[in-house]
């Protein structure tokens, strides 16, 4: 799909037209009022827009009637593979197909409904719980906190069904090697995957706080971890990692930003280059989405891991690679997804890349980020080839670039530069590393 295709698609989706194209579809309701909440740009897949709408039921002779209601309504021009669900309107605006569905009634989500409907996952689970919603990418996945009448708590991961039987594979086949991961509590065929919680906290938070004299322990930590990841995820299914799709998202940073579109491209360029003229090691277990919100750790000796909702809890510390090391943290993976065959230094640039947007997406958040990302870059230069590392680190921080858009009118221009910005330095770093000329300018 081409940029201006799918620029059209953004502008027909969040501009004016909008209004008309969501009354269209919910014939049944008298909108009174909408607004976009968030935009999804799969670069080369469509654009998905989700609303907040704000609107009465019609009566007889179509008149409202009743007090307002409050909806969350999708708009897709992504093609959908469950065309027939009874709940998906299709709409034509000119040439271009718009699917509109009401949340929770997801075409590609079947178990969506279940997932945040608390009496049916309290029917599901054979107790009382309460459920709220983390997170929702329209027709890719959504994330629900389910928690108990006594305070205990599982994660339910809604995903396409095959996706769902796959995650679950990913979870019972880290637990076997001793990897701290979630562990899985329940399955429903229909794409509903329930998961442990971790202990600890996510990476970014130390990130945060800082970390003194603890950073080389930490990231010893993180090494550690990369090495004990199951050595039969060697055999599953591939998955592209971010610099393999670089040209994409070089596309959806046009696309968000279109006056940095050369840039965007030129970035793109040169990643597809050096990946084609580097080695970047051996093929072995990878992660696939290594980065801070996805890694837990924590300070200490081992705790009991969380039991899964419906046994006792205070399972026994876990043992082997899962347990704190010499190094004296502990670390552990979520978003297990994409863990399978690749290259370590694709899970480290994901690490890095992302490290290196924080000052740009929270200022005042992250004052000690830059020593901690300048001295584990320093420690990975002494065990891995670093140009391979840095110029897929340039591939992953493009593709945050269109991350950075806003739509509740936040100025976002001067994050998505920044951003751009520190692709610029990773690729810059790798050249100058390979020896390709030039100088590594410093990072914005």
């Amino acid at each position: 799909m081409a940029a201006s295709s799918e620029s059209a698609d953004l502008a027909l989706l969040t501009g004016p037209d909008a209004g008309s194209m969501l009354a269209t579809a919910l014939p049944a309701w008298q909108l009174l009022s909408w607004a976009v909440h968030r935009v999804n740009h799969r670069p080369g897949a469509g654009v998905t827009v989700s609303y907040t709408v704000t609107a009465r039921a019609r009566g007889e002779g179509g008149r409202p009637t009743g007090q307002a209601r409050e909806k969350y309504v999708c708009a897709s021009t992504a093609q959908l593979s469950q065309t027939f669900t009874p709940t998906l309107v299709r709409l034509t605006h000119r040439d271009t197909a718009v699917w509109v569905w009401e949340y929770p009634h997801d075409p590609e989500l079947p178990a969506l409904p279940l997932a945040v409907t608390p009496s049916r996952m309290s029917a599901f689970l054979g107790e009382k719980v309460a459920v709220e919603l983390k997170s929702y990418r329209p027709t890719r996945r959504a994330v629900v906190k389910v928690t108990t009448a006594g305070g205990g708590s599982a994660f339910a991961k809604v995903l396409r069904p095959p996706a769902a039987q796959s995650l679950a594979k990913r979870h019972r086949m880290l637990g076997q090697a001793g990897v701290l991961a979630p562990r899985v509590v329940r399955e429903d065929p229909s794409g509903l995957v329930l998961i442990s919680t971790l202990p600890g906290e996510p990476l970014a938070n130390w990130l945060a706080r800082g970390l003194g004299d603890q950073s080389v322990a930490l990231f010893d930590t993180l090494w550690n971890l990369q090495e004990s990841l199951p050595a039969a995820a060697i055999h599953l299914t591939h998955r592209p990692a971010w610099a393999d799709r670089v040209g994409h998202y070089a596309h959806a940073a046009a696309v968000a930003l279109p006056g940095i579109a050369a840039r965007a491209h030129a970035v793109a360029s040169g990643v597809t280059e050096m990946m084609a003229s580097l080695d970047p090691g051996p093929i072995v277990p990878v992660h696939g989405d290594f980065y801070e919100a996805n890694i837990f750790v924590q300070r200490g000796p081992a705790v009991g891991v969380p039991a899964p909702m419906g046994t006792a809890v205070g399972a026994p510390a876990p043992t082997g690679p899962a347990a704190p090391s010499a190094t004296g943290w502990m670390a552990g993976v979520i978003d297990v997804d994409s863990l399978g065959p690749g290259y370590r230094a694709d899970d480290w640039a994901c690490l890095l890349g992302h490290m290196s947007v924080l000052p740009h997406l929270a200022p005042a958040a992250y004052p000690h980020l830059r020593s901690i990302l300048g001295q584990w870059c320093a420690l990975l230069e002494q065990r891995l080839p670093a140009a391979p590392v840095y110029a897929r680190a340039a591939g992953v921080t493009l593709s945050l670039v269109a991350g950075a858009a806003r739509t509740d009118g936040t100025r976002w221009e001067h994050d998505a530069l920044g951003r751009l910005r520190e692709a610029e330095y990773w690729l810059s770093r790798a050249r100058y590393l390979a020896g390709y000329g030039g100088n590594a300018y410093p990072r914005g």
